[in-house]
C-alpha cells in the first residue's frame, strides 16, 4: 500500500510491503519513492539523496513520522561530542617546551659520501640461496624409455666432496648445476677443509657446488682431451653404421 509521506516534502510517498512466504514471513518491508519515483530502501539511501535539504535526524524510517525522542537523543550526542572536543586534553596539540639549541645559524660540512641508499636501490637483490639443496635430490635415478635406471657415473678420485654425508651422487648434480647454471668460474669451495666440515653453514659457499678446490693440469686436459676424440670416433662410426653419413 502507497500513501503520501507528510514528513518528507511534497510528492514523497510511502509504501509497505508485508512478506508471505520464507522464514521471515509477515516481515513489512517499507520503501519510499521521490517525485520522479526513484525507489530508497534505508533511511541512509534516502539522507545520501537529499543531503542538506532535510534534517533526517528526528525522521524515523519505520514508521514515516518525526519521532521527537530521536530529535533529543541527536540534540545530545551533538552537545556531548562538542563537550568533549573542548575539553579532551588528548586532542589538543603538543606545545614544545623546550628553547631550540641552536643559537646560532649552523654550516653542514659533508665529509664522506653515503652510498648505503644508492645501493639498496639501484643494486642487484639476488635472492639467498639455500645451502645442500641438492640433499632433496638423493635418492632419485634418471630412467631410459623403458623405465630401467641409468647408471651411475664415476667420478675422478681427486673430485672430493666439502659438506656433512655428502654422496657421490650429491656431489656429481651439484657440479652439473655449477656447469649450466652458474655465470661464473667453477672453481669448488676454496676455503680450508677443516673449517669447511666443522661449520659448514658458515664458511661454505652457495655460489659454488660442494667439492674440495682442485688444481687442473695440462696433463688432466690432455687426458681429457684424449676421451673426448675417442668419444667422437665411436659416434662418427656409429653415424656411418646406420648410413646417415
Amino acid at each position: 500500500m502507497m500513501m503520501e509521506c507528510a514528513a518528507l516534502p511534497k510528492g514523497w510517498k510511502r509504501e509497505e510491503n508485508v512478506r508471505k512466504s520464507g522464514l521471515s514471513a509477515g516481515k513489512i518491508d517499507v520503501y519510499y519513492y521521490s517525485p520522479n519515483g526513484k525507489k530508497f530502501r534505508s533511511k541512509p539511501q534516502l539522507a545520501r539523496y537529499l543531503g542538506d535539504a532535510v534534517d533526517l535526524s528526528s525522521f524515523d524510517f519505520r514508521t514515516g513520522k518525526v519521532n521527537s525522542l530521536l530529535l533529543r537523543k541527536s540534540k545530545r550526542q551533538r552537545g556531548s561530542s562538542l563537550y568533549d572536543y573542548r575539553n579532551d586534553s588528548s586532542l589538543i596539540p603538543p606545545i614544545r617546551q623546550t628553547a631550540s639549541i641552536f643559537k646560532q645559524p649552523v654550516t653542514v660540512h659533508k665529509t664522506q659520501e653515503s652510498r648505503v641508499k644508492t645501493e639498496l636501490k639501484h643494486g642487484p637483490q639476488d635472492k639467498p640461496k639455500q645451502l645442500f639443496w641438492e640433499k632433496r635430490l638423493q635418492g632419485l635415478r634418471a630412467c631410459d624409455m623403458n623405465e630401467e635406471e641409468f647408471q651411475n657415473l664415476e667420478l675422478p678420485r681427486n673430485l672430493r666432496a666439502v659438506g656433512p654425508c655428502i654422496t657421490e651422487d650429491t656431489l656429481l648434480q651439484s657440479i652439473a648445476t655449477a656447469l649450466h647454471v652458474s655465470n661464473q668460474p667453477v672453481t669448488g669451495q676454496t676455503g680450508n677443509k677443516a673449517t669447511l666440515e666443522k661449520n659448514p653453514g658458515v664458511f661454505i659457499n652457495p655460489d659454488q657446488p660442494l667439492l674440495q678446490a682442485l688444481v687442473v693440469s695440462d696433463e688432466d686436459i690432455k687426458k681429457q682431451e684424449e676421451k673426448v676424440q675417442v668419444a667422437r670416433k665411436k659416434l662418427e662410426d656409429a653415424l656411418k653404421g646406420f648410413g646417415i653419413f
